[in-house]
């Protein structure tokens, strides 16, 4: 090799450096951005204040906008919370009245998605309505937001409920409650102040609930027809308030849209592992039974710091596995307390008992994850031959048979979408919607969004269910399944084929898409290949 091409070789080697750096810089971006509009960014407006839209509610009379025709109330308190780790208190009693049409605080969480309007008196939801105090009875769809137990808010621009209340004729709520650390870390040895700590940022759903219950007539709901909705952690949340008695009488039907792993949702934080996160966070803290009150005043990033490195420990200490594989990590969630919650929302053998008459409307989407997986900007006119290569280098000599099976399961869909199909949410939901079914009690309903595969990834289906998505007949036809559940606990509509309730031994699942269809216990087959210890 001449001296020349020499000094070459190292130039040519920072060069394609280079270019790794940059390529992983902007996947890593791009995450981040998906995750913020998934989980918590992308807010939406504030409104103008407007006449007309004067009410009367317990406490006071309050104003709000007018969106389009549609009533619209922005940072309304269903509570205040003086403390952290504290369970909120009733807003006190006012005199005049008062405007509500900028976006409330959200929960303190990660710094990952910013601090800019974080707070722990985040006791506030958003409310749009067709009419005032006419009776309508309408149906109220409450949503609770993704991003786990940890993250997320109610303020986001694609769960703006205007759309929805116009074109479905309902009442849509939105709700900020605590998160994290703010929201679950269970300070109930350190004294009676504490005692709802494990679970105060469902207690938090709760006082929703109720404010919803005792209120929402006089903005033409029906506090006897209550439907909460959430998508990934908020799934989990709906989960959740099936499990416990508290949430009895305030809800009465659930959607769990991409809502569950192995280890949330269907399973929660038992009370050890809740206990020994504290023991943790409380001595990274310097903090004690004598000095506990301490904990009021430090910055909750401080808090926040100390509750992921102890998460981490934990994880490592009871060797829990990431969704993702391949380490350990975990989450905060509520506690399995006994009292508050008294089981797991599923069970070994069943269903929790206090959510056994609440019909559900249950489902994913087709590349929950392909963000991770490289589902986005794959070519959908792939050769299956190209397919089949890439397959082989995740399933060896098992490819030929995901593929098959893929292709039995949707046959619909480019042979490309295999690439992307997601297993990891789909089998612990399929798991929770066989064990609710066998319960018997209430019908559950079975859907997986495949819609814009191979990239119908986390959260893809959410502005379609609000009628925020781009105009046409998707848009049109989620918005109209979601409402129509919340009107009567069928999610059939006119231009879908008959939805029968899921069976385990029928497994009828409405396949959502341009062409919908039902499909009888269709991936099974590709399930068991996906993952070697499949059981539901």
């Amino acid at each position: 090799m001449n001296e020349k091409k020499k000094r070459r070789w190292p130039k040519i080697l920072g060069i394609t450096l280079l270019v790794i750096v940059l390529v992983l810089a902007i996947a890593a971006a791009g995450i981040y951005l998906w995750m913020r509009h998934t989980f918590g960014g992308n807010p939406a407006s504030n409104l103008t204040p407007a006449s007309g839209t004067e009410v009367d509610i317990a406490g006071g009379r309050i104003s709000g906008g007018l969106d389009g025709g549609v009533y619209t109330y922005l940072g309304v308190p269903y509570a205040h919370a003086d403390e952290m780790f504290v369970r909120a208190q009733p807003v006190e009693p006012w005199s005049g009245v008062r405007e509500y049409t900028e976006y409330g605080a959200m929960s303190p969480q990660s710094s990952m998605f910013g601090s800019d309007g974080q707070d722990n008196n985040c006791q506030n939801l958003n409310l749009w309505t067709p009419a005032l105090n006419d009776g309508g009875k309408r149906p109220v769809m409450v949503w609770l937001h993704g991003g786990g137990f940890s993250s997320g808010t109610a303020n986001e621009a694609q769960t703006n409920g205007r759309n929805l209340a116009e074109k479905e004729d309902v009442v849509v709520v939105t709700v900020n409650h605590r998160l994290g650390a703010a929201g679950y870390l269970n300070l109930s040895a350190y004294g009676d102040k504490y005692a709802d700590s494990a679970n105060v940022g469902m207690w938090d759903v709760i006082d929703a609930l109720q404010w919803i219950h005792d209120n929402i007539e006089a903005f033409g709901g029906d506090p006897d027809n209550v439907t909460v909705f959430g998508q990934s952690g908020g799934g989990a949340k709906v989960m959740t308030l099936m499990a416990t008695p508290y949430a009895q009488g305030l809800f009465h039907k659930g959607i769990i849209q991409s809502g569950a792993t192995e280890t949330v949702g269907p399973v929660l934080t038992s009370e050890e592992v809740s206990l020994r996160i504290t023991e943790l966070v409380l001595a990274d803290l310097g903090l004690n039974e004598s000095n506990i009150e301490n904990i009021q005043s430090m910055p909750f990033s401080d808090i926040d710091a100390a509750g992921t490195r102890a998460l981490q420990q934990v994880a490592n200490e009871y060797q829990i596995e990431s969704p993702f594989g391949g380490s350990y990590s975990y989450e905060w969630e509520p506690v399995v307390d006994g009292d508050f919650l008294p089981t797991d929302p599923v069970t070994e053998d069943g269903f929790a008992d206090a959510g056994r008459d609440i019909p559900i409307l249950i489902g994913s989407n087709l590349n929950e994850w392909a963000m991770m997986t490289g589902g986005f900007g794959l070519n959908e006119n792939m050769s299956e031959a190209d397919v089949l290569s890439r397959l082989q280098n995740t399933y060896g000599e098992n490819a030929q048979a995901v593929l098959d099976a893929f292709k039995a399961a949707y046959p619909n869909e480019a042979p490309v979408d295999a690439l992307a199909v997601d297993s990891m949410l789909r089998v612990p939901l399929l798991r929770t919607t066989a064990h609710k079914a066998d319960q018997g009690d209430a019908p559950v309903y079975s859907y997986i969004f495949t819609y814009g595969a191979p990239s119908c990834f986390h959260g893809a289906e959410i502005p379609y269910a609000f009628a925020n998505g781009e105009a046409g007949a998707i848009n049109d036809m989620m918005s109209a399944i979601w409402a129509n559940f919340a009107r009567t606990g069928d999610p059939g509509i006119d231009t879908l084929p008959d939805w029968p309730a899921y069976t385990r031994e029928d497994g009828a699942t409405m396949i959502l898409d341009t062409e919908s269809y039902v499909a009888n216990n269709h991936d099974l087959a590709l399930l068991e290949l996906l993952e070697p210890e499949f059981d539901y």
